[in-house]
């Protein structure tokens, strides 16, 4: 079995390598999961809650460590710092909200009878996590599954795969038991055969659509419940009465932050013909004052993206679309950096449709494309016609018509003046090819339990 190995894309040299289990061993370690799920269930919450809390704790002890190792693993510069703030946000509000979320819900509870609808844990949780927000999207779906009973077991992204050993290590030593929560590090074919074995009582998977087909395709007829975040090609759209400003700031920003790595990243503008120039203007200037480099230069405020081969697919789309006629408005000599690597040149694309992969296949990069348009039905067309629907960013003073709009929007998430954010109050959902399930809100605990009903009759006549 060969070992998997982590290319920094800083240098290109091997940040880190490690041997996948053997599927003798990654069989075991899902053995001592479940073992290990009924007593940890069985601790009270108020316990369970303090563990998880400190955990994170823990973590942070080490942040400044952790903001280089990042850099290292996938490229963000170290100016921006970690993931902090919202790791800590994210587990105080599940947390928070945990005991009425899993408190049982009484619908009677008299002389004869109590009847009364509980939440029970589903057992061993699988969580696959991406590279891209490596902190972040593991706690999603981590802090809710140990709060709620569940031992985990997680595998991270080759790219990241230091970090799951540093949350492993952040939890044990709260006192999280080892086998309550373990890291392993397995290839496809152990992944694909522990899923159809049976091994998990719930699957979440945050990567490529290809991906998490393949997860229902191994979890096909064993009935385990699966939490898909896949692709996605998220819009914005600003309306003819926007702040022009803010839209330009904002949505380049959600464009351009972490090398256009992000989940709900903005990969597509549409704006009104009346604001069309003046937008396309401001936001080459907002581009033109990023700088390409080296993540630990402090002056670096778009790093290199986490692997080269991720940049070539972005290289790949940028050539088609100029190619049928898209005009780039970004000179790549403005950033020397740009390699032909991992470091990529960011770029906007004008003259632009929807026959271009640029503007319907996950980008996933620096690259944007922005397209006049006439007003809300032209739009809301255009943000329609995608296989994807994550998220949908609205630009306007009208809040009733963002509203409005929005419910016409197939997609999990509707902003109106912001983009690009997870709260943790609302449910991060997706449709169409973007996936299935939610995680976060009170509904973020209904994925790692199930209803368990309880009608107790207390008199025999």
């Amino acid at each position: 079995m060969k070992p998997i190995q982590l290319i920094s894309p800083v240098d290109g040299s091997v940040y880190a390598e490690r041997q996948p289990l053997s599927r003798e061993a990654a069989v075991a370690v899902t053995k001592a999961a479940k073992a290990a799920q009924k007593g940890w269930a069985a601790r009270p919450l108020e316990e369970r809650i303090a563990l998880v809390k400190a955990g994170v704790a823990k973590l942070l002890e080490s942040k400044e460590t952790l903001v280089e190792e990042l850099a290292w693993q996938m490229g963000r510069p170290t100016r921006f710092g970690g993931e902090w703030g919202g790791v800590n946000d994210r587990t105080n509000y599940m947390a928070g909200i945990a005991a009425d979320t899993l408190a049982p819900q009484v619908v009677e509870d008299g002389a004869t009878f109590k009847r009364y609808l509980a939440r029970e844990a589903v057992g061993v949780v699988f969580i696959v996590a991406p590279w891209n927000y490596p902190y972040l999207t593991t706690i999603n779906t981590l802090a809710p599954a140990l709060i709620a009973g569940n031992s985990v077991v997680l595998k991270h992204a080759s790219q990241t795969m230091l970090v799951g050993e540093r949350l492993a290590a952040a939890f044990h030593a709260a006192g999280v038991p080892a086998d309550v929560f373990q890291n392993v590090v397995l290839d496809h074919a152990t992944t694909e055969h522990l899923i159809q074995s049976r091994a998990f009582n719930f699957v979440n998977f945050t990567g490529s659509v290809g991906g998490g087909a393949a997860m229902e395709k191994a979890a096909a007829g064993t009935f385990t419940g699966l939490g898909l975040e896949l692709g996605g090609k998220d819009p914005g759209y600003v309306r003819a009465d926007a702040d022009l400003d803010a839209a330009v700031d904002s949505l380049m920003d959600g464009a351009m932050y972490n090398a256009g790595q992000c989940c709900c990243g903005i990969e597509r503008i549409y704006v009104h013909e009346s604001l069309y120039d003046a937008f396309v203007e401001k936001a080459v200037a907002w581009v033109n004052a990023l700088k390409l480099g080296n993540p630990f230069d402090q002056a670096s405020t778009l790093g290199p993206m986490a692997n080269k081969r991720f940049a070539a697919v972005v290289r790949a789309q940028v050539a088609e679309a100029i190619a049928a006629g898209a005009k780039p408005l970004i000179d790549p000599a403005h950033f020397p950096a740009d390699d032909g690597g991992a470091y990529l040149a960011p770029q906007i694309l004008v003259n632009v449709d929807h026959s271009m992969r640029v503007m319907m296949e996950e980008s996933f990069g620096p690259v944007v494309g922005i397209m006049k348009v006439s007003g809300d039905d032209e739009a809301l067309a255009l943000m329609n016609d995608s296989p994807y629907g994550l998220t949908a960013s609205i630009w306007t003073a009208d809040a009733d018509k963002a509203a409005e709009i929005g419910a016409q929007i197939e997609t999990g998430t509707v902003f109106m003046n912001r983009c690009d954010y997870l709260d943790p109050a609302l449910c991060w959902t997706g449709c169409k090819d973007t996936g299935r399930g939610g995680s976060l809100s009170y509904l973020g605990f209904h994925s790692v339990t199930r209803p368990k009903s309880y009608h107790l009759k207390k008199v025999t006549k």
